[in-house]
């Protein structure tokens, strides 16, 4: 009986780690042009969240979630850019919400970083989809 629960718990742990954030994947952004964000496939699939901060650095998050309608009723805060203020709104909003956001940072047309962060307790994960240049078809959830 121990045996079988230690060989559970083993197989469990290691799907676990099979999906996870890779850091070679989030990396492989660094200074890749935003016209490889703009035609990403998967991306492209995920409703957008767009400001920008006082330094000209725009931020982009990418939201991996089946739900998220009750932070934005009107959906009119997809897709355009919004304030700070409203942006930071919203953020909060989805702290309750299962999703992973794909928050990337783009400075002079260039992605300065890519930081999967999951929120209302899901878990985020990076693969070779996620990376500037897939043109596969995807299954991605």
């Amino acid at each position: 009986m121990a045996r079988g629960l230690m060989f559970v718990c083993m197989a469990v742990m290691g799907l676990a780690g099979c999906q996870t954030v890779r850091i070679d994947d989030t990396q492989a952004w660094v200074g890749r042009p935003v016209s490889d964000l703009d035609l990403h496939p998967v991306f492209l699939t995920m409703r957008m969240v767009r400001t920008e901060v006082s330094d000209g650095t725009q931020i982009r998050n990418y939201i991996n979630s089946a739900n998220i309608s009750s932070c934005s009723s009107d959906a009119s805060i997809f897709g355009s850019s919004v304030s700070s203020a409203m942006y930071t709104e919203f953020s909060s909003c989805m702290g309750r919400v299962g999703a992973c956001n794909n928050i990337f940072y783009i400075k002079g047309g260039r992605v300065e970083s890519y930081v999967p962060t999951g929120s209302g307790g899901m878990r985020c994960y990076t693969d070779e989809r996620t990376r500037p240049g897939f043109r596969g078809a995807s299954n991605f959830s």
